[in-house]
């Protein structure tokens, strides 16, 4: 861990009076974070946060991002995109932005969702909603969520089984396979050459 500043600590440090950083808590702007004792603190990302270029006291945003790999999923994409409203509702959670995708979960360069994890780095982001970790990131979610957690963002998971097509699975270890085939290719090519070398070398003394 690092630094710890309480709130008084931290408003100094920000160059703000505790009254705004109070009035940025209640709007969810920041995030104060509690040690086992139960003493509210902030810490250095969140100095670094409010001393961002861009910071403001607007309240931060509530997204939910849905994906499907392929474009012949279309009508996946809007089942999922309905289920997710029904549960937003159900949640009570007032959504701000829906961010809809088209792009495979091993992707992690899709333009929508880099976008999103900058605004999440931004700490523009209070919750980010998906309907299942895969879709955000077939592999490395607990990464994101660390990242997503730094930041004062919390990310819920619908946990839907459903929405989680198999296809897409099999599809995302197909390639997996195909990678480490090439890479396997390669380095057997690799050794053949380092073979026919040594006999080269062996023949010419």
């Amino acid at each position: 861990m690092g630094s710890v500043y309480r709130i008084g600590e931290f408003a100094k440090r920000v160059g703000r009076s505790v009254s705004t950083v109070r009035r940025w808590e209640a709007e969810g702007r920041i995030v104060a974070r509690r040690l086992p004792s139960g003493q509210r603190y902030f810490d250095d990302s969140d100095v670094r946060r409010v001393l961002r270029p861009g910071f403001d006291a607007g309240r931060r945003k509530v997204v939910v991002y849905c994906r499907v790999s392929s474009s012949g999923q279309r009508s996946d994409l809007a089942s999922q995109v309905a289920a997710m409203q029904q549960f937003c509702l159900a949640r009570g959670l007032a959504v701000d932005e829906w961010v809809s995708e088209v792009g495979g979960g091993m992707d992690l360069r899709r333009e929508k969702f880099l976008a999103l994890m900058d605004a999440v780095d931004r700490g523009e982001v209070a919750t980010l909603v998906v309907a299942h970790k895969d879709r955000l990131a077939r592999f490395g979610f607990d990464f994101l969520e660390h990242v997503a957690a730094r930041n004062g963002c919390e990310i819920i998971v619908a946990n839907q089984e459903s929405l989680s097509p198999q296809q897409e699975l099999v599809e995302d270890l197909v390639a997996i396979v195909h990678a480490f085939s090439g890479r396997l290719y390669g380095l057997r090519r690799y050794e053949k050459e380092l073979e026919g070398a040594d006999l080269t070398v062996e023949g010419g003394r």
